[in-house]
């Protein structure tokens, strides 16, 4: 009996904002290196996202592996990204810190 290699295809894709998503799933490449990363197993990473096959886990973590400094650039724009939205917001949205002592002191009176 003979055994026949595939190839398979990794189970990774690219929405219109730039962020790589697994299999068939919303959950985000760096949501699971990062897990991966924090000493998590891939079976812990499917408990506890349910839309994620373990197979596709184990591939991409595999990938991840293989292809650390690739991967890494990713994650490091992704945070650039992150960084970059989180200025935005702090720039338009008012100091809710102000706000909430409004509100306490509104709450006490």
């Amino acid at each position: 009996m003979s055994f026949v290699l595939e190839h398979e295809v990794l189970p990774l894709s690219e929405d219109e904002s730039g962020a790589v998503r697994i299999g068939k799933s919303r959950v985000l490449l760096e949501i699971v290196i990062r897990a991966f990363q924090d000493g998590a197993s891939p079976e812990a990473i499917t408990q506890k996202y349910s839309t994620l096959s373990l197979s596709d886990v184990y591939t991409v973590i595999g990938y991840y592996l293989r292809h650390q400094d690739r991967i890494e650039a990713y994650l490091d724009r992704r945070e650039q990204q992150a960084e970059s939205v989180r200025q935005r917001l702090s720039n338009i949205q008012p100091d809710m810190s102000l706000i909430r002592s409004r509100l306490v002191a509104q709450q006490k009176n």
